[in-house]
């Protein structure tokens, strides 16, 4: 059984999932996710997977949003893994749009399942890639996680743009940012008709891009085919982009963001998130004492700088 523990100091969630220690730690021989496993179907394009070291679980006591000194209250919630592939040496750099556009639509029709439940607050599709951020598997494959709360930095972001646009007559803060991008273009990465890849001027991540709807849409259901189709070709062009830039799978960590499940929002704005740690060809970026005992990050690149060399990195099929 897991549980959540309130810190009374930061005032948010810590999940505590003593299970997770078992998981398996990049297994040589066998892998739960390929077909013949038992654990999956003989035959899938993408799969989506119920974790087997949840940390969130609907078995889990009941959760409560009351907090206080020494609180707990249940993890309750779903982890899903989602498998991009039944094979297992393929990287997601090398999935077609064709094969990304079945992830968003997976992502899109799990997303739906979970805004109906009454439990669920949020609902946070990602992945890691990679083992410097701590894969512990290598097939390909991002996560799921539906939340009864929502977490404290995506709650922060979403009272940073309810703030600007009460304040400025309703004016969107992503579109605002997207559209001073466009115009300075210094920064933009990658575009279509329906989204557009940038690093953001206040970058924390070395060479982090974020991209963006250009119509105003706050989550995946909102999507239109041809933007799903977009979003699909988009994504693939900004994972080659990457693992070209030094000639290897960049590790990173991609997260989806869209709005609460619960309440209204027209605040938001439908985007994705790339968050690499690699700084250079030999080193990476690593989230010390700075980063994680104060909270404030420290850039080692430059904005402007990644993204110039970003576009230049040809994307090669």
């Amino acid at each position: 059984m897991s549980e959540l523990r309130w810190h009374p100091l930061l005032r948010e969630w810590v999940g505590v999932a003593n299970v997770r220690q078992h998981r398996p730690q990049l297994p040589q021989t066998w892998c739960p996710f390929c077909p013949g496993s038992g654990k999956v179907p003989d035959h899938y394009d993408v799969h989506l997977y119920p974790n087997d070291f949840a940390a969130l679980g609907t078995d889990n006591a009941p959760f409560s949003p009351e907090t206080g000194i020494f609180c707990t209250t249940g993890a309750q919630g779903y982890c899903d893994v989602v498998l991009y592939s039944p094979n297992h040496t393929l990287i997601p750099s090398q999935l077609p749009p064709e094969h990304w556009r079945k992830i968003v639509d997976l992502w899109t029709n799990r997303t739906a399942e979970l805004f109906a439940n009454d439990l669920i607050q949020l609902v946070y599709a990602f992945e890691n890639t990679g083992i410097a951020i701590g894969v512990t598997m290598p097939h390909p494959h991002g996560q799921i996680y539906s939340f009864p709360f929502v977490p404290p930095l995506i709650q922060r972001e979403l009272d940073g743009a309810r703030a600007h646009y009460e304040a400025n007559n309703k004016e969107n803060l992503y579109l605002r940012l997207l559209d001073a991008e466009l115009k300075d273009g210094r920064r933009i990465v990658a575009s279509n008709d329906h989204f557009v890849a940038f690093v953001p001027f206040a970058a924390r991540f070395p060479a982090e891009v974020q991209i963006y709807a250009r119509r105003h849409v706050t989550a995946l259901m909102d999507l239109s085919n041809d933007e799903k189709n977009a979003l699909a070709q988009l994504i693939k062009i900004v994972r080659m982009k990457y693992d070209n830039l030094f000639g290897f799978a960049m590790p990173l960590m991609m997260v989806v963001r869209q709005r609460p499940a619960k309440g209204d929002h027209p605040y938001f704005l439908f985007h994705v998130e790339f968050l690499p740690i690699q700084r250079s060809a030999t080193k990476l970026k690593y989230l010390a004492g700075v980063e994680t005992g104060a909270g404030t990050f420290l850039n080692d690149t430059i904005a402007e700088n990644k993204a110039a060399e970003l576009r230049a990195a040809e994307p090669k099929t």
